[in-house]
């Protein structure tokens, strides 16, 4: 007797004879270590790699209860009223419990054992149904078990052991609250068992409090990743992430791929582009209906669709054969769910492929989820256009050779003879190749090739104290350089030069002298040196209020900026040229012709003033006449006093012309009132 037939000893007989006729040759590690009699009364928790075969375990830690009650109630005849099932297993997604309930039935079909899955989306009323033929086996999600145990419809008074299968998966979606009210409502002599490929430290709180001596049962070493999957990382630029995976999907066409995005509207989006560019794709996501859900599985098992692309509600628990690569279109946000996702391939002890697509910015975050991941990846380009016709005429090249010993239908070998002989051979092949399309349905798309920064760092698993489990990171070391220590400031200052330390009295500084801008002025305060102020500062002073001041040399002051004191309080300041400055209307001016001459300042010219009609002409004697042949009426400085009756006469005709009135001098003039014509905007 080999090991295996060893192991169905162990096993009630039905159990066995299902293993056997679906096509069992020998189990998994983790099956066969939950066979072990020490582990028959104890609270499990099973932990074991990604398509490692953790569900039919669970079968085998149940099968032999169930079997001890499957008798007794043949004896004693079915239970009537509420279901009152043995086992109770509760999964985070629809899906996953589906898969568990399609498990468990073969596993427990000679054994005559009744399977229900209650799950969001379905009808209570066939839920019901189900639950009132006695199942032994209940199946379902937090929230639609625990609206069957509020409403009666399964009485947990019979309740011998509950499996927590993906909890850190339903504690994240926020079903801690159902979790807890369901185990409340269980009896406290019962079996609790947990089971996932991860164990987060909420997962382990929660299990401390409900199971009692838990024993862990590991069919590989916790945390580690399934050999059986190659990982590879492309870096790619957003913008040309469906260029990509067409690429991708001509590398390996007639493949089952399962595509992984974060939110419901990209599945959607994504399955319609791949469908338009030439691979037929389905979209699997939370807001579908149950009926479409399963439309769409069923699709994608059977082979009708070769892309699916889903958000994470397929990551757990999904168990699809021959899923040849699992494409990451967005990364992973952490390493469990790198995990979980990678898992939906190489299962059984196949091979497969996870793809991570990586935008150049997101590289180092990945990096770290893999290396908590324990995974070891390869960094490669995208595959280029020639790397895809290359691989194409490889993969017909091997087809030919593998058929060319198979028998030939004589239809077609009297086509050939025939073919060949109105054709050169070498012409007809590349026709016939043409007509294969054998580089896939679509053209190679062009994505920029981005060099590849750096290999994955290979995980060590060894920790520093000597144990297995998560390494820890060595503290940083310095390169030749001295540690870090405080600074000492006083003594860079006194390097430095400054002899005065930190704490001494600061030196004085003529810049530090206080502002008093909004002080009013304190008549015992003597008078201080302000040349750092500005004439703008000190608008709100009178003249009268700074008479105590000295008379201080002020060049940097602007006539505008003096325009609040009087002339008469700026006699002690030499005359300055202002040919280029405007007339300003708020302050005396200087050099008009109404202004008196100043006896200490020098007449100056004026040439660029206009001539002022408020001005009355006056006599400026101490003006050297000059000669003005060149200047023109608008730029002529104000000279002598002249006749100006022309020039009333000609500006009475004017306003006569342009108003339609008399002059003054003219008949009719008398008190006649101007039309004037409006204006026109």
């Amino acid at each position: 007797m080999d090991d295996f037939q060893k192991l169905l000893a162990l096993l009630p007989p039905s159990i066995a004879e299902a293993l056997v006729l679906r096509g069992f040759t020998k189990l998994t590690p983790v099956q066969e270590r939950v066979l072990d009699p020490g582990l028959s009364a104890t609270d499990l928790r099973i932990a074991s790699q990604t398509g490692s075969g953790k569900t039919v375990a669970v079968g085998f830690v149940l099968a032999p209860a169930i079997a001890a009650l499957v008798e007794e109630r043949n004896a004693s005849g079915k239970p009537t009223g509420a279901s009152k099932p043995y086992a109770l297993l509760i999964a985070p997604t629809r899906e996953l419990a589906a898969q568990l309930g399609k498990e468990l039935g073969w596993l427990f079909a000679k054994m005559k054992v009744g399977v229900s899955v209650v799950a969001g989306g379905a009808s209570y009323r066939d839920e019901h149904r189900a639950l009132t033929s006695q199942p032994m086996i209940v199946v379902g999600t937090p929230g639609r078990l625990f609206d069957h145990l509020d409403r009666g419809s399964i009485d947990p008074s019979s309740v011998g052991a509950v499996v927590l299968d993906e909890a850190d998966r339903m504690l994240e979606l926020g079903f801690r609250d159902e979790l807890e009210s369901i185990l409340a409502k269980l009896p406290a002599e019962r079996r609790t068992h947990l089971v996932s490929a991860t164990f987060a430290r909420e997962v382990l709180h929660l299990a401390n409090r409900y199971q009692k001596n838990a024993t862990l049962v590991q069919g590989t070493v916790l945390g580690d990743a399934n050999e059986d999957i190659e990982h590879i990382v492309h870096l790619v630029h957003l913008n040309e992430r469906e260029n990509a995976l067409v690429n991708i999907l001509l590398m390996s066409p007639g493949e089952r791929t399962l595509m992984f995005v974060r939110m419901r509207a990209d599945a959607t989006d994504l399955a319609q582009r791949m469908t338009r560019a030439g691979f037929p794709a389905l979209a699997l996501s939370g807001e579908l209906e149950q009926h479409e859900r399963n439309r769409t599985l069923d699709n994608f098992r059977r082979g009708t669709v070769l892309t699916l692309v889903a958000t994470d509600v397929a990551a757990r628990g999904l168990d699809v054969p021959d899923v040849a690569q699992v494409i990451h279109v967005d990364a992973p946000t952490n390493a469990d769910g790198l995990t979980h996702r990678s898992g939906r391939t190489g299962r059984a002890g196949q091979k497969g492929t996870s793809i991570v697509l990586v935008e150049p910015g997101a590289k180092l975050r990945v990096t770290e989820i893999m290396r908590r991941a324990r995974i070891k990846a390869t960094w490669a380009k995208v595959p280029s256009r020639d790397d895809i016709y290359l691989a194409a005429d490889d993969r017909l090249a091997a087809e030919l050779e593998a058929n060319a010993a198979n028998p030939v239908d004589g239809r077609m070998d009297a086509l050939a003879s025939r073919l060949l002989k109105k054709h050169e051979a070498k012409d007809l092949v590349r026709l016939l190749v043409q007509r294969t399309r054998h580089d896939g349905p679509t053209e190679p798309r062009n994505v920029t090739q981005l060099i590849v920064p750096f290999k994955t760092p290979e995980p060590d698993r060894d920790r520093r104290d000597g144990k297995k489990g998560f390494w820890k990171k060595d503290p940083p070391k310095h390169h030749g350089t001295k540690p870090w220590k405080p600074r000492d400031r006083s003594q860079e200052s006194r390097e430095r030069g400054h002899e005065a330390p930190r704490h001494e009295a600061p030196r004085e500084r003529a810049y530090e002298s206080r502002e008093r801008t909004h002080e009013t002025p304190r008549a015992h305060e003597a008078p201080k040196e302000r040349a750092h102020e500005t004439p703008k500062e000190r608008a709100h002073e009178t003249p009268k209020e700074r008479a105590h001041e000295a008379p201080k040399e002020r060049a940097h002051e602007t006539p505008k900026e003096r325009a609040h004191e009087a002339p008469k309080e700026r006699k002690h300041e030499a005359p300055k040229e202002r040919t280029h400055e405007k007339p300003r209307t708020h302050e005396a001016p200087k050099e008009r012709a109404h202004e008196k001459p100043r006896a200490h300042e020098a007449p100056k010219e004026r040439t660029h003033e206009k001539p002022r009609a408020h001005e009355a002409p006056k006599e400026r004697t101490h003006e050297a006449p000059k000669e003005r042949s060149s200047d023109t009426p608008r730029h002529r400085k104000r000279a002598a006093p002249r006749d100006n009756t022309a020039i009333e006469k000609a500006r009475e005709a004017a306003r006569e012309r342009r108003l339609g009135t008399p002059a003054l001098d003219q008949p009719g003039a008398g008190n006649a009132t101007p039309k004037r014509k409006k204006k026109k905007y």
